[in-house]
């Protein structure tokens, strides 16, 4: 794990075990009527991680504020939630661990999932439609899946938004970057297909949380 001094970012991964069993997922991503939904495949859940188990919290409405997103901010967007064989899967549960353990979140924390396809429709299709911004959490995961047929897609991080970003990477599969959404800035580089007369798309979960919502205190 590559850590920076003051704990902002985290740099780690997943088994190659775990990459084979959540690739796979990806394939059954529905479409959207959101803005962005033609091109990003998305599904959603809200969990506790309780004892090292996950629950899901049947929850699958997710809102930004206009402050956090310009671009869908303040626009309640349902989505279809992640299956239950993909939440509940050997493969979740060492990426939801991971996380947790990473930020020291206490037991039974509140952990929101989004399962995303970008898949390369436009001659350059934007990752992050949003620009550079911040979620408004405390603690971000983005997990590289899987890659195909494209070129792009780094992710790039910045100490402000004025600034020049001091970290970029293309997060190939099972990478994972953990960061202090509260202390960074994010943004991605657009995808391109490298082979037009092909599908190209790049994979991701985003894992969100915010300090201590819905932890259990003994």
């Amino acid at each position: 794990m590559l850590s920076t001094a003051d704990s902002t970012l985290h740099l780690t991964s997943l088994s190659l075990e775990a990459i084979q069993q959540l690739a796979p997922t990806f394939a059954t991503l529905p479409n959207t009527k959101h803005a962005d939904g033609q091109y990003r495949l998305r599904r959603y859940s809200v969990i506790n991680f309780i004892d090292g188990a996950i629950v899901d919290k049947g929850d699958s409405s997710f809102v930004q504020s206009e402050h956090f997103n310009h671009f869908q901010g303040d626009v309640v967007r349902q989505f279809e939630p992640v299956l239950p064989s993909t939440l509940q899967s050997k493969a979740m549960k060492e990426l939801v661990a991971l996380f947790a353990q990473t930020n020291h979140l206490p037991n039974g924390q509140e952990i929101e999932i989004h399962q995303i396809r970008i898949a390369a429709v436009y001659d350059e299709t934007e990752v992050a439609p949003e620009g550079v911004h911040q979620d408004g959490f405390d603690h971000i995961a983005l997990v590289g899946v899987g890659r195909e047929n494209i070129v792009g897609g780094e992710i790039m991080l910045y100490s402000d938004n004025g600034e020049a970003p001091f970290f970029r990477k293309v997060l190939e599969n099972g990478e994972v970057a953990i960061l202090d959404d509260s202390k960074l800035w994010h943004n991605a580089q657009p995808i391109r297909c490298i082979d037009a007369r092909h599908a190209g798309h790049m994979d991701v979960f985003v894992l969100t949380a915010k300090d201590s919502v819905n932890a259990l205190h003994s």
